[in-house]
């Protein structure tokens, strides 16, 4: 199938930093995988209100906008352009929904142990928070 048939989705992902230097990461309840908050941009949504909507739902916290973008991230089997910012939580407590079976502070080690490569990779580039923003591309689970 051609991109022609399968366009590319854009998504966008928020790494709320605590004032430890850790990072909050939600466990998915689909398919159990550590990363951070976010998800597909819809048609009628800017960048910062997708932002604050997917970071919402998924974690209980209301972000300060707008967040530093940190990495530029495709995914190359299942094309998905996803934009990551750096945030910080302003308002709201960490509660878990429809999405998310759990929230976890996670220092620069945990999240290499936790997440795969393809997510971890965005939660330090966001931890790092280098200008400019990183630019990578991935399977969907290692870094290409």
């Amino acid at each position: 199938m051609s991109t022609i048939e399968r366009p590319h989705s854009v998504s966008v992902a928020g790494v709320i930093v605590d004032d430890h230097g850790r990072a909050l990461l939600i466990k998915r309840r689909d398919n159990g995988h550590w990363e951070p908050p976010g998800g597909v941009v819809e048609a009628d949504e800017t960048l910062p209100d997708a932002l604050q909507r997917e970071v919402l739902e998924e974690t209980g916290f209301k972000i300060e906008l707008p967040g530093t973008l940190t990495g530029v991230y495709k995914n190359m089997t299942g094309l998905i352009v996803s934009l990551v910012f750096r945030c910080r939580a302003i308002e709201g407590q960490p509660t878990t929904g429809d999405e998310t079976k759990a929230l976890h502070w996670a220092t620069r080690d945990e999240v290499s142990e936790l997440a795969s490569e393809a997510y971890a990779i965005r939660v330090l580039d966001a931890l790092d928070a280098a200008s400019p923003p990183a630019v990578r591309a991935h399977d969907g689970v290692k870094l290409v």
